[in-house]
């Protein structure tokens, strides 16, 4: 599962490379996914998440926990490593 945010399901989408003759090739637009520790304060240990961009600003906008409940709800979370 590489490339997917865990808390918004964002992935790579196909589109076309278009050059200046107009000429059109497939290309991947990737979703902007890196790798982040949060302490999850309410299970009182690190968890590893790949997230986007947008999933980190969902994080701080509404907090971890709701965050990923809502992302398992939704299925986009499938799982979370800890660290101890």
């Amino acid at each position: 599962m590489s490339r997917v945010c865990q808390i918004t399901g964002k992935k790579a989408i196909t589109g076309n490379n278009v050059s200046h003759s107009k000429r059109r090739t497939k290309r991947k637009f990737y979703a902007n996914v890196f790798t982040r520790k949060f302490y999850w304060a309410e299970e009182d240990q690190w968890i590893v998440l790949k997230v986007s961009a947008s999933g980190l600003r969902n994080i701080n906008k509404f907090g971890l926990d709701a965050a990923l409940r809502k992302a398992a709800k939704e299925g986009h979370l499938t799982e979370i490593k800890t660290i101890y």
